[in-house]
């Protein structure tokens, strides 16, 4: 990668500086009395600057009238003043060598008032000759937790100790808020950063500053949006290229896509879905609400990654029971029978009357180590990979008997183990050191605690591997006059038809082509025929072909009037299930393949899923595999199931014929391409061409 857009800054001036100037010092100012308090009574190391032209002492400390004036090198800078006065200290950081500063001001440069944007306008002129680094602006600070550089205004999460965990949050709000449901659970930090507007040092850069970082073993990201993702993606593959997982929650699922009206590709492939994608290629686990996101940060923190997907679950209910099998299904879990050895191992734990099947009811044990033989048991089949244990941490002033029987467990075994509650509960501090003396995260609620044990998998199956990255588009030749031809040379074959002028030609070359034929409208101006009524299907003779054309154009200029007919399209009449294959180019991520339900409910029904190109076989398969339409694949109430491997190769010849002429074209979309029980056939071929280039 090159540009602008690949490099990535660092923030380790402002992550671990080792002397700091509070702007805007003063005791009525209660971010920069809370963030020097925090910094003086909690251990940090380094020299604390006080800079403010109308004091001289503030918390009885010297105060000077500028950066200017500070006689020895400073690190960082934390500028807490309002916005109007911004620009004058990043001028002065500049010349006293300050290496880096945080701007906590909004109103410069977001917003839509004239000061703002103008304030927006010369910080940007100003950084692209400086060397400064600039964190924010509109941002609440950082948290170095080794460091005990506390630039947060927020006192109380200056006492969680330090830990593996780091948090880039492009919201100053919820990071406290999260950072504070999360550290009641045992999570710990090694950085968090409030990234502000990002006018110079963004996501990409803290991220790849906290890959780098040894003591992080997990990065947890809040993102709004990607300033620069060609440099995300360098730092995202850098994360997984060195095993440590990056678990996220972005905003802005429900945005319309920005390509809704040209394609079906375009409306169910939108922003959010390719950042989907993006996030199954470079293996971020993507949570649903900041619950999930604390419940799966858990999860990884049990330090073991599982070699499958197997769960084996040991339960205290018969309830419980029944809930996991329902949810476990809705969430895609694998939850498989115990072997014969296990079920005849757990055979003198079961009550009266139950015998051992998976999720296990062995009702409630009278003792620690009762329990964790059991959970040995489990761990032992070789058909489990994850065991998962349902099971509560004490309440105020609750004790476990010998929680040495829980560890022991870790002994006994390679494989993850966890704990998880049925609901969520309030932790105390007796069950926070239960848990810490343990060793294995304890989850709370089902439905989280089956997303954070898939998330797992999905982390296994990627880790330790650099991405597949598509190579810049190379030249094409590609034309309208060649595309039939070409496609066909990527495997993608085409129904047997004409194009015509007139219903009478028409009429002929269907009798050429063989009844029953489909007739479809051709204009350039209509792009969804069938929602225009332009297509008639299954037409099995001369009379009912020109009654079809009169009615298709009757329709046709009742949809789009004044629209050119361009003529009709004659074709041979295919059957069998319909799918949908489309590639395109995000303007993030890059190209993207699609695959899903065809024909008229695409975006109704929305059964797809994409992937950034390149791909292989093995992602095909896992794309179709997540389809419900997998099932009329398979066969469906007695029809002969449709030649799966049609369709894969299908998908991988638009895939390779997408890379190699996308300079020519910007989309190119299947749909339907008809799968049938031998074979497919690309029935409806549509290409947006890139501007002069059909």
């Amino acid at each position: 990668m090159a540009g602008e857009d690949s490099v990535l800054r660092s923030p380790s001036s402002m992550l671990r500086a080792a002397s700091v100037a509070i702007v805007g010092a003063s005791e009525r100012a209660r971010w920069a009395s809370q963030i020097f308090n925090n910094l003086r009574h909690n251990g940090y190391g380094g020299k604390i600057h006080l800079v403010n032209p109308r004091q001289q002492t503030v918390y009885g400390e010297r105060c000077v009238p500028s950066l200017r004036d500070i006689a020895e090198p400073v690190d960082h800078a934390m500028v807490i003043v309002p916005a109007a006065n911004v620009a004058a200290v990043l001028t002065d950081a500049e010349a006293a060598g300050v290496k880096s500063a945080t701007v906590y001001a909004a109103a410069v440069g977001d917003g839509e008032s004239e000061p703002s944007r103008q304030r927006g306008a010369w910080l940007k002129d100003f950084l692209s000759t400086s060397r400064l680094r600039v964190s924010g602006p509109n941002c609440m600070g950082s948290y170095s937790y080794r460091e005990k550089l506390f630039a947060y205004p927020n006192t109380e999460l200056c006492k969680v100790p330090p830990g593996p965990v780091a948090g880039i949050f492009q919201s100053g709000g919820t990071m406290q808020f999260w950072m504070k449901c999360a550290s009641e659970r045992g999570l710990r930090f090694s950085y968090a950063v409030s990234s502000g507007n990002e006018v110079d040092l963004d996501l990409a850069d803290y991220l790849n500053f906290m890959v780098d970082d040894p003591h992080t073993k997990q990065i947890v990201l809040f993102i709004e949006g990607i300033r620069r993702p060609q440099a995300f993606l360098h730092a995202a593959g850098r994360a997984l290229g060195a095993g440590k997982p990056v678990l996220a929650i972005k905003t802005g699922a429900t945005q319309k896509s920005r390509t809704a009206a040209r394609s079906h590709t375009g409306a169910v492939g939108g922003d959010y879905a390719a950042y989907q994608a993006m996030c199954e290629r470079y293996g971020i686990v993507n949570c649903r609400s900041l619950d999930d996101l604390v419940e799966c940060t858990l999860a990884f923190q049990c330090g073991r990654l599982p070699k499958g997907p197997r769960i084996g679950f040991v339960t205290t209910s018969g309830g419980t029971v029944d809930l996991l099998y329902d949810y476990a299904e809705a969430e895609g879990a694998a939850v498989p029978e115990f072997s014969a050895a296990t079920h005849a191992a757990l055979m003198p734990h079961m009550q009266e009357g139950i015998l051992p099947k998976n999720p296990l009811d062995v009702g409630i044990p009278t003792t620690l180590k009762i329990a964790s033989d059991q959970c040995e048991i489990v761990a032992r089949d070789r058909g489990i990979d994850i065991v998962a244990w349902s099971a509560s941490l004490p309440g105020k002033g609750g004790v476990w008997d010998d929680v040495g029987q829980l560890r022991r467990l870790l002994s006994v075994t390679d494989k993850p183990v966890l704990g998880f509650g049925r609901m969520i509960y309030q932790m105390t501090a007796e069950g926070l050191a239960v848990q810490e003396q343990a060793g294995f995260p304890f989850l709370q609620g089902l439905e989280p605690t089956l997303r954070a044990i898939n998330a797992l998998w999905f982390f296994a199956q990627r880790t330790g591997r650099a991405p597949a990255v598509a190579d810049a588009a190379p030249p094409s030749d590609l034309t309208a006059a060649t595309l039939d031809a070409t496609l066909e040379r990527y495997g993608i074959a085409q129904p047997r038809s004409r194009a015509v002028a007139t219903a009478q030609q028409a009429a002929d070359a269907a009798a050429a082509i063989g009844f029953p034929v489909a007739l479809k409208i051709r204009a350039a101006d209509i792009v969804h025929k069938t929602e225009a009524g332009g297509v008639m299907l299954d037409l099995r003779n001369r009379q009912d072909l020109l009654a079809a054309a009169d009615a298709l154009a009757a329709a046709a200029q009742r949809s789009h009037p004044g629209a050119k007919i361009d003529g009709f399209l004659v074709q041979q009449m295919v059957s069998g299930v319909e799918t949908i294959v489309g590639a395109q180019s995000d303007p993030l991520y890059g190209p993207l393949l699609l695959v899903g339900a065809g024909g008229i409910m695409v975006e109704l029904v929305r059964d797809v899923a994409l992937r950034l190109l390149p791909v292989g076989p093995a992602d095909v398969g896992a794309m179709i595999d997540s389809l419900k339409i997998k099932r009329l694949l398979d066969g469906y109430r007695g029809k002969p199931p449709a030649d799966r491997k049609a369709l894969e190769d299908v998908a991988l010849g638009l895939a390779r014929f997408y890379l190699d002429h996308r300079a020519k074209i910007e989309e190119i979309e299947i749909n339907p391409l008809i799968v049938r029980p031998h074979g497919a056939i690309a029935v409806d071929v549509r290409v947006a061409w890139r501007e002069g280039k059909a």
